[in-house]
């Protein structure tokens, strides 16, 4: 039995449910707490309050329960939002097969652009930024591609509400010459990293929107300078682009 004093309070819900869910039979609160080690009338507690909620629901008039059309309900678009990942995963892996760099979506958070799917390349020499990563707004080309993205109102306040710390000597730290880059950018539809954020990679990247035009993430491929000029990623940007709209094409319908 697991001691069930170091589960966080916050997990315990969940873990009840993990169990349930795989399980092939109808469970006690009992037998749950088999696996969790918990104060027993803490679990029939939860039990409870989830068979209330409609996760959960008796077998019968027994003490054993299933899980119920809510618990259905929740996995089945867990399911849904992973056959969405398993199709952008296809994507991506097509394009870095096309491009020969490693790919990345990458999606807009409160610190910084965040690394959602990404396909390595397969070169021995490459540069590492795995999924989870966060890397800066203003001197990636992910994170120009969305902010090009907005209204130029609203593109200069955003800008003007970062610290625009240099990184490299390419790097643009005054909010005027990055606000006149963004603008370039939103003209000609991609974004380039000039070795702005790593001395030695070069980036590009490109909208992928939603049905109704609205920024979703940006897709992108870097590489070293050593194969990746600033000519040679133009030059794949048709590919870039054709793949993002079929990013665009996969996004699932709202509501």
């Amino acid at each position: 039995m697991a001691d069930g004093s170091r589960i966080p309070t916050n997990l315990r819900t969940l873990l009840i449910l993990e169990i349930l869910g795989r399980s092939d039979r109808a469970l006690t609160a009992t037998e749950i707490n088999e696996e969790l080690g918990l104060p027993k009338q803490t679990v029939h507690r939860l039990c409870t309050t989830l068979e209330q909620e409609g996760f959960l629901v008796r077998e019968g008039t027994s003490k054993r329960f299933l899980p119920a059309r809510r618990l259905r309900a929740l996995g089945a678009g867990l399911l849904h939002n992973s056959r969405s990942h398993i199709a952008r995963h296809q994507i991506l892996m097509e394009l870095a097969r096309e491009v020969r760099e490693t790919v990345n979506y990458v999606v807009p958070a409160e610190d910084g652009m965040s690394y959602q799917d990404r396909v390595e390349t397969d070169w021995a020499f490459r540069i590492q930024l795995p999924v989870g990563s966060h890397v800066p707004f203003h001197c990636t080309a992910s994170g120009k591609c969305f902010m090009a993205s907005l209204p130029p109102r609203t593109r200069r306040r955003f800008v003007e509400s970062l610290t625009l710390t240099p990184l490299t000597p390419a790097t643009l730290s005054d909010s005027e010459s990055l606000i006149d880059d963004l603008a370039e950018i939103a003209r000609r539809g991609y974004s380039l990293d000039a070795e702005e954020f790593m001395e030695g990679m070069i980036a590009i990247a490109v909208p992928v929107t939603d049905p109704e035009g609205r920024f979703i993430a940006a897709l992108a491929f870097h590489g070293p300078v050593q194969r990746v000029s600033i000519a040679a990623a133009e030059a794949r940007l048709g590919m870039l682009k054709e793949a993002a709209t079929r990013l665009s094409a996969a996004v699932p319908p709202e509501g």
